[in-house]
């Protein structure tokens, strides 16, 4: 699975890390997607199956080449590296960008889920009784849950350990969004947004000499949260990818069916043309959470408008199908030239 990578290879890899890690900060698309449609979805599976009994053996016995060497580390080194810049560059533009071109960025990233429901689709001949019903109730599970209702914030540091595991299930499983599995826990802008900030702010100050962060205990209890959501995140990725290892080696078919229609299913949360309304109390007054904040509730509008912002909206979801067949192409290419 090994292969010798030039400067341009590492250079992509690092570029698909940020779109990874991008993809899994937004709600509804999942990083697993871009790694199945950019051609690196196996290597990545493998590499991680690789974290096993024996890479630990190799580690704790002092054989840090060898170990590098077998869990496929220059590739995983690399993609993580993306990630990690991701989260605290990628993702704070994209931020801007929802906050201020909302419609826009949505349409981008349906037309993205549009092309990977083609490019998973499009090499899969297998459909029998079976695929068909895991391909219906793949469909039904991502309307479900993208209809219910978010939970409450909760810092708990055993249950931010679950929400890591559950976080990073989008990178190992095409179409699962774990972003948008933390918002209906209820700890996306905890786990997201707060601790990730927390920790750039914390690096920002002491890199100016300020060490006032030990007296902070809001921004300890973060630091706190975050690290143990890595690590959550850390056993997360192993377990699934040998789960999933496992799953595709046995049920393949039904598997790859499930993941179509998940992603079918959950098309609904990244429908561009969402309206935004406010949950009442019986009193007409707004309702708030336990920080102050305006519960919210998205309402889906199915016919859009037709205005000017609508027919560039549609743009940008033909723009978005381009970009995942040009990683398809790009993939395809890079295939053969190896």
């Amino acid at each position: 699975m090994q292969s010798t990578r030039t400067l341009k290879d590492r250079i992509f890899l690092v570029i698909k890390g940020l779109a990874m890690g991008a993809a899994n900060k937004v709600p509804g698309v999942s990083g697993g997607v871009v790694a199945f449609v950019a051609g690196f979805y196996e290597e990545f599976i493998y590499s991680l199956q690789r974290v096993n009994k024996t890479a630990f053996k190799l580690l704790f016995n002092g054989r840090f080449k060898s170990f590098y060497r077998y869990i496929n580390g220059k590739f995983l080194s690399l993609l993580f590296l993306g990630m990690i810049v991701s989260y605290f560059s990628v993702s704070k533009i994209l931020d801007y960008f929802i906050a201020n071109y909302e419609l826009y960025v949505w349409s981008l990233f349906f037309g993205m889920i549009i092309g990977s429901i083609y490019y998973i689709n499009k090499d899969f001949k297998d459909w029998n009784y079976k695929s068909i019903l895991a391909l219906l109730i793949g469909v039904s599970l991502g309307i479900a849950i993208s209809f219910l209702d978010p939970a409450k914030e909760n810092d708990n540091l055993i249950f931010v350990f679950f929400c890591g595991i559950i976080s990073v299930s989008g990178m190992t499983l095409p179409g699962f969004s774990g972003s948008f599995i933390l918002i209906l826990l209820g700890n996306y802008v905890l786990l997201l947004v707060d601790s990730v900030n927390a920790l750039y702010d914390t690096f920002a100050e002491i890199f100016t000499g300020d060490f006032s962060v030990v007296h902070n205990e809001v921004r300890l209890r973060l630091l706190k949260v975050l690290a143990m959501f890595t690590l959550g995140s850390v056993a997360g990725l192993v377990t699934f990818s040998h789960l999933l290892n496992y799953v595709l080696k046995h049920y393949k078919s039904i598997t790859t069916a499930s993941i179509i229609g998940f992603i079918i299913g959950s098309l609904g949360v990244v429908w561009p043309w969402k309206q935004t309304i406010y949950k009442l109390q019986d009193d007409g007054s707004f309702l708030l959470d336990s920080r102050g904040e305006r519960i919210i509730a998205n309402y889906k509008r199915f016919l859009p408008e037709l205005q000017s912002e609508t027919y560039i909206a549609i743009g940008y979801i033909i723009i978005g199908i381009v970009i995942v067949l040009a990683l398809e192409w790009y993939g395809q290419r890079t295939n053969k030239i190896s």
